[in-house]
């Protein structure tokens, strides 16, 4: 029996560690496109937001940063793609994006005025490395503080409930090299 009981805690024991060590991370898009990167528990990646972002395939998020950027100056491209600092990004799909423009009746991002399309994508990023354990909560709901200033909520079930609207988290802790990324299936949005 003890010998049954050891060998159970040194297997429980084994798994926890290597489930410490690494980690890997799928990104699906709607364009069916895959991206796995291997990293150390919620150490930093080796790509950027914005580089991981474009590689995955999410090109609406990408031409709404560029839109933004051209419209605006921004900087947001160069600061997803060559900044330091850590940021926890909200990613809406593509699928999200399109929904978001059948509901309002435009055909794209730039139809939209850049003012507002830069409130939105800053409702998306929060600073500093959230990993999801310190995003979704075990119980009650969490208030998460925006780079727009307005917040949002998150519950145990890992849906967002926005002022706007409500997203839920499809897939968590992607890691860049300065921040991490949790892919949502909405874009959220700061305006009723």
């Amino acid at each position: 029996m003890k010998t049954k009981v050891f060998a159970l805690c040194a297997f429980l024991g084994m798994t926890a560690f290597m489930s410490s060590c690494t980690k890997e991370q799928l990104v699906s898009t709607s364009e069916g496109n895959n991206v796995i990167e291997m990293t150390e528990k919620n150490a930093p990646g080796t790509q950027p937001i914005a580089q991981i972002a474009i590689d995955a395939g999410f090109s609406e998020l990408v031409s709404a940063l560029s839109y933004v950027d051209a419209e605006l100056n921004a900087g947001l491209v160069d600061l997803f793609l060559n900044g330091t600092d850590q940021y926890t990004v909200f990613a809406p799909t593509n699928q999200a994006f399109l929904n978001l423009y059948s509901a309002l009746g435009v055909d794209s991002i730039d139809d939209l005025p850049a003012d507002l399309v830069l409130d939105v994508l800053l409702y998306h990023v929060v600073e500093g490395r959230r990993s999801s354990n310190s995003v979704v909560p075990k119980k009650n709901d969490k208030n998460i503080t925006t780079l727009l200033g307005v917040n949002f909520t998150v519950n145990p079930q890992a849906q967002i409930t926005a002022v706007g609207n409500t997203a839920n988290i499809a897939a968590a802790d992607i890691s860049a090299s300065n921040g991490i990324i949790h892919v949502i299936d909405a874009v959220i949005l700061p305006i009723n």
